[in-house]
């Protein structure tokens, strides 16, 4: 069945308790998640839809048995496609009712077998999308979140905001939180020091991706991703900025074979290593080999090649392809 995110407000969950949303506004879907989530003061936990293909079994014992301390669950599984069906079908069977499992995915086109499922169920399942916001919506909510935190920006700064945040209200709230953090006592700030916050070069998030996914941290890895919605435009940023670090490895690995000392590899470095950093990269050089770093740095260019030719699936490219690195 098809409902508008307005009309979610009516929702009737003791009938349904099985939502999709889809579509590119993250920051719209995560305003619902939340709304439902205080409405029944439930746990939220969030899977990839990988991580519950790969793991269904224990994705089943984990969250299927009953236990008297539990409240009700809100279950969220992100990069949700065609493939997540045959889990949905079975939890149907099943009859689960104390759950309420939300999946989450990119913008469905009418051929996806996932919307259709869920447009043509009658009531049990709610396929809902999330359009990107328009100019005059994220200006209201601009203004009202300035508000709310005491902030004075010009117009102007409103709309370089705006600008940036690609028609999701969640990038503008990113943004707006950002130069809360930056202003501390302060509750004006001009145009300049506006353009040096938004466009800050280090994107931690993917750094810290990347990180984990060369340490072979796994469930790191999927913690970052549940907690990350990147877009098509990200993947390509996510893989060059994995190509740049393998190099980077590859170099370091290769000095370490000739002296023999991590350490003295490490403080050597050009350019040089961030102190917060030593730990993980001296994991990562005691864990990869020279020939393994030349091997994953021809598949890296393979999979860029890949999403540049396939850039729909580009989400789901990467994603698999980071966990398959990491595991």
């Amino acid at each position: 069945m098809i409902l508008k995110y307005f009309e979610l407000n009516k929702l009737n969950f003791d009938n349904t308790n099985f939502l999709l949303f889809h579509g590119k506004n993250e920051g719209y879907k995560d305003e619902e998640i939340n709304k439902i989530t205080n409405k029944f003061k439930a746990r939220v936990k969030k899977y990839d839809e990988k991580q519950v293909i790969d793991n269904t079994e224990e994705f089943f014992v984990n969250n299927l048995n009953k236990s008297l301390f539990d409240s009700e669950k809100i279950i969220i599984i992100n990069r949700c496609t065609d493939k997540i069906i045959k889990i949905i079908e079975e939890l149907i069977d099943k009859k689960v009712d104390d759950i309420i499992l939300i999946l989450n995915s990119e913008a469905l086109d009418k051929k996806s077998k996932l919307r259709n499922f869920f447009e043509k169920s009658k009531n049990k399942l709610i396929s809902i999308a999330f359009y990107p916001d328009n100019f005059e919506t994220l200006i209201r909510v601009a203004r009202q979140t300035l508000r709310e935190r005491k902030i004075l920006l010009s117009n102007e700064c409103i709309s370089i905001l705006i600008n940036k945040c690609g028609g999701d209200r969640k990038n503008l709230l990113n943004e707006i939180q950002k130069i809360e953090l930056y202003l501390k006592d302060k509750k004006k700030i001009n145009n300049e020091e506006i353009f040096k916050i938004i466009n800050l070069s280090e994107n931690h998030s993917v750094n810290e991706l990347i990180n984990s996914c060369l340490v072979k941290n796994q469930k790191k890895l999927f913690s970052i991703l549940n907690d990350n919605i990147f877009s098509n435009e990200d993947c390509i940023v996510i893989i060059r900025t994995l190509l740049k670090k393998t190099k980077d490895l590859l170099n370091l690995v290769s000095q370490f074979h000739l002296n023999k000392n991590i350490n003295a590899t490490i403080d050597n470095a050009k350019p040089p290593i961030f102190w917060k950093d030593k730990k993980i990269i001296k994991d990562q050089i005691n864990m990869w080999s020279i020939n393994k770093l030349k091997n994953l740095i021809i598949e890296i260019n393979d999979i860029e090649y890949q999403i540049k030719k396939n850039s729909v699936n580009s989400i789901n490219l990467t994603t698999n392809f980071l966990l398959e690195k990491s595991a």
